[in-house]
């Protein structure tokens, strides 16, 4: 899988994703930080990279308007970069079983000491 992170995210998640074998940029390191969230969306569809953010109110609402994407994983705690990288590791991990997110989105969230991780539609499905 190809990863896009987002500005809001350590880059440290680029190595994270290299280590599990996936290709991955960061949107600073590809002159696209300071971009509007629209055009993340629209380059990471059109690279078919599958988004990586911490911006879920916003992201949530732009991707249920694409009718196609690679997917959208959503790391909801506002934490440090090294549980950021911990939390990318686990969703990683659930990706490696569960498959490529098409036209879906994977949120990573803490319950407790616990990482939880949610699988949606986005489109929902009609």
């Amino acid at each position: 899988m190809r990863f896009l992170i987002d500005e809001c995210l350590s880059v440290q998640l680029v190595a994270v994703a290299g280590e599990a074998g996936h290709e991955a940029h960061h949107v600073a390191h590809v002159g696209k930080a300071g971009w509007k969230d629209w055009n993340v969306v629209h380059y990471a569809r059109e690279q078919d990279f599958v988004l990586v953010t911490n911006n879920a109110a916003d992201f949530r609402k732009l991707y249920a308007a694409q009718p196609l994407h690679a997917g959208l994983v959503i790391l909801i705690p506002n934490v440090n970069g090294e549980l950021q990288q911990q939390l990318f590791k686990g969703a990683l991990d659930e990706l490696a079983l569960h498959g490529e997110p098409i036209n879906q989105v994977l949120e990573v969230d803490l319950d407790g000491d616990e990482a939880t991780f949610t699988f949606y539609e986005l489109p929902s499905p009609e």
